[in-house]
């Protein structure tokens, strides 16, 4: 009963386990859905993975800069659009999808990998006198 109350529970789910059958009636795994080369399943999970966490980050971006990584890295239905087919999209120039992407990248790697905040200077005061054998 435990067992079955985790299995209900836990995000983890086997390779080999029934999703649902084909046309014929055969069962249907994950495995024969994705394939079972290891490094494509890795590369396509890992991928999967990034999306969902740039997409939990998209809140930092205006509405045009979300818009725009959106469609360049194929957040809404896993199509990339091109520079050029934004631009004709928006009507604007495709210099300015390349500015507004280059921005909204950089908020997003600001946001994905904050800077530590630095020291106060008094910290640093107090740092320095408590090693031992230094002068000043």
């Amino acid at each position: 009963m435990h067992l079955r109350t985790r299995k209900k529970s836990s995000r983890d789910v086997s390779m080999d386990e029934s999703i649902g059958t084909d046309k014929e009636g055969n069962d249907l795994t994950l495995r024969d859905v994705l394939g079972s080369d290891p490094d494509e399943l890795e590369r396509y999970v890992g991928e999967r993975i990034e999306q969902e966490r740039l997409r939990s980050y998209l809140h930092v971006l205006d509405t045009r800069e979300q818009k725009v990584i959106c469609l360049r890295y194929g957040l809404l239905d896993g199509v990339e659009w091109t520079q050029n087919q934004i631009a004709e999209h928006l009507n604007i120039s495709r210099s300015y999808v390349s500015r507004i992407e280059a921005r909204a990248l950089t908020k997003l790697q600001h946001a994905l990998h904050p800077r530590p905040k630095s020291a106060p200077r008094s910290h640093l005061r107090v740092m320095r006198s408590s090693h031992p054998g230094q002068s000043r």
